[in-house]
């Protein structure tokens, strides 16, 4: 009777390792199929843009999973984890910070857009307006903070260190002729805090989502200037997966001149296509 018991047992233990072994082979089988890929993204405009590659490369046989992602740090672990194939929400700088910061080795595939810095404002209708001692928020991060003193710095507000470029920082002004007092801020909350400062520099996506045209912008980063060339958003895989063929097919399209119709006919501006 007891060895009947036991080989109960051993079959059932059998059974339920062979099921587990299946599902494994069968999500290893899922997760080989190049036709089928997974990006997480930001909502606006980057989810956007590709519900409308998603349509196209359907015609062709590659299922595009978009997985919309409000916060800018579950798309890199998310690629890093396997969860994600991509990711479309960043410029090089803050991959290149991310990479750093978690010994990782994710890749561009490919740059798709540029999103313009504006200087937006519910308090002024114009920077002649600003008064000693002004407050305007900027984003509190790195790259997104040496990007805002840029275009301030593009329109005379203040002057920074030679070769702050990129990094630049609060501790790198040099000149504030008129005693700003710089509020740093998580971007995604600058809309919000138009209403308690002078002025705000917002990144495009958050001014998009927060309502704000680009037309009504008290001043626009240049489209040929240093930010132009450096903060283009990028489609992102890990290098190990960067040869991707579908992934390849996806940062072919992104760059297409159906996408560069479709961002210049809905964005007005705030979305620019690189190609």
């Amino acid at each position: 009777m007891k060895n009947k018991i036991i080989n109960k047992i051993i079959a059932g233990a059998l059974i339920v390792s062979t099921a587990f072994a299946v599902f494994a082979c069968s999500s290893k089988e899922e997760k080989k199929d190049d036709k089928v890929i997974t990006v997480g993204a930001s909502i606006t405009p980057h989810s956007e843009i590709l519900y409308q590659a998603k349509d196209i490369l359907a015609k062709e046989g590659i299922t595009l999973n978009v997985v919309e992602i409000e916060d800018v740090v579950t798309p890199n672990t998310g690629v890093l984890e396997g969860t994600l194939d991509a990711n479309f929400f960043q410029h090089q700088p803050y991959l290149d910070d991310f990479n750093k910061e978690n010994n990782s080795n994710l890749v561009s595939i490919g740059a798709v857009h540029y999103e313009p810095f504006g200087i937006y404002s519910t308090n002024i209708s114009s920077l002649d307006e600003l008064t000693d001692g002004a407050k305007i928020a900027v984003p509190n991060n790195v790259t997104n903070e040496a990007r805002a003193l840029l275009l301030l710095q593009q329109e005379g507000i203040i002057k920074l260190a030679d070769g702050a470029g990129i990094l630049a920082s609060v501790n790198d002004i040099t000149e504030n002729p008129l005693n700003i007092e710089f509020v740093e801020i998580d971007p995604s909350q600058l809309v919000n805090a138009l209403p308690d400062v002078s002025a705000a520099v917002i990144n495009g996506n958050y001014a998009i989502e927060g309502g704000l045209s680009v037309k009504d912008a008290l001043a626009v980063e240049a489209n040929d200037g240093l930010a132009a060339q450096t903060y283009a958003n990028i489609l992102v895989a890990d290098a190990k997966n960067k040869d991707n063929e579908s992934l390849k097919r996806l940062a072919e399209v992104l760059q297409s001149d159906e996408i560069k119709t479709f961002i210049e006919g809905k964005y007005d501006g705030a979305v620019v296509p690189i190609n």
